[in-house]
């Protein structure tokens, strides 16, 4: 659990991940149009440390709400009120939720086309 949720929280993350990964690996990350991810000392860090790839989502809206949707499914169906005997157990059944969530979904099709939406 995180105290505050600011740059310096975010930035002390990224050195983290950081530190955890290989020295070589190239690392992409992804991040929305928040505050933090465009402060000028996320900026200058990642400046820094040209091994980091950013993308980012699209202003407006966030495909990272299909994650949201996937995680607070996976939640409900999985995790809340889950019996888990063991790390095993736990791992099992997270492997045959995805695995049956990836045999029945389809694509995201993309419709957004930059128009701005029409206010009342």
């Amino acid at each position: 659990m995180i105290a505050r949720n600011n740059v310096a929280t975010f930035t002390a993350f990224l050195d983290q991940v950081d530190r955890a990964i290989a020295p070589g690996k190239e690392t992409h990350i992804v991040f929305d149009n928040g505050s933090s991810p465009t402060a000028k000392r996320t900026q200058a860090r990642l400046a820094a440390h040209p091994r980091w790839h950013v993308r980012r989502t699209p202003p407006h809206v966030s495909w990272l709400n299909q994650f949201g949707l996937f995680f607070s499914a996976f939640t409900r169906r999985v995790v809340r009120r889950g019996d888990f005997p063991s790390r095993d157990d736990l791992l099992e059944k997270v492997e045959t939720y995805v695995i049956g969530r990836n045999e029945t979904t389809k694509p995201y099709r993309w419709t957004y086309e930059g128009t701005p939406l029409k206010t009342a």
